[in-house]
């Protein structure tokens, strides 16, 4: 289910960001979740057969992008589950919410496919 967050809200005259929980099905405060990284990433299909530098990859190298970003989140403080965030990492606007296993319906637009636009 994707569901796009609402604004902030004010709690106490803080805002508060809201992130929605496509298991407990419902939109909770920021403080309940904790990030856990990028989404979609492929263990390697052979790992006692890597070179040290592609393991280290795996391991250790993730993308930063400027724009839409997919990461892994986790409700901890409510379902302990983990779920998947398509956000916006200028604005930190949250885009969709899926659960683990589900594609992206929203994905960043491949610098090729600018370029064939552009002509």
């Amino acid at each position: 289910m994707n569901m796009v967050l609402p604004a902030s809200l004010t709690k106490g005259g803080e805002k508060m960001f809201y992130i929605y929980c496509p298991y407990c099905q419902e939109h909770r405060e920021e403080e309940e979740f904790h990030a856990a990284g990028q989404a979609h990433i492929s263990r390697p299909l052979d790992p006692d057969n890597c070179s040290d530098v592609e393991w280290g990859d795996y391991l250790y190298f993730r993308k930063n992008p400027r724009g839409l970003h997919h990461e892994m989140w986790s409700h901890t403080a409510g379902c302990r589950k983990y779920f998947n965030v398509t956000r916006d990492t200028q604005s930190y606007q949250i885009k969709e919410v899926y659960k683990m296993g589900e594609l992206p319906q929203i994905v960043a637009e491949k610098a090729s496919d600018r370029e064939r636009s552009e002509v």
